[in-house]
């Protein structure tokens, strides 16, 4: 199981390269989702806000980050 974890994490990194704002945007946004929803699941917090938030987050900053030279 663990391995499983690690080679998802792997991918989604590597997977979530863009090149202009709104890919990063929206990598970001999903690459959120999916760990907030994640999160959620194991916190009281509930599935569904975890993902809200997770999105949020990870649109936003996939929105102010620059892709490297």
């Amino acid at each position: 199981m663990a391995k499983w974890f690690a080679m998802t994490a792997m991918a989604l990194a590597l997977g979530a390269c863009g090149d202009t704002v709104g890919e990063r945007a929206v990598t970001g946004g999903a690459i959120g989702a999916g760990t907030g929803a994640v999160i959620g699941s194991v916190t009281p917090f509930g599935t569904i806000p975890g993902l809200i938030v997770g999105g949020v987050a990870g649109a936003a900053l996939g929105a102010v980050t620059t892709p490297l030279p």
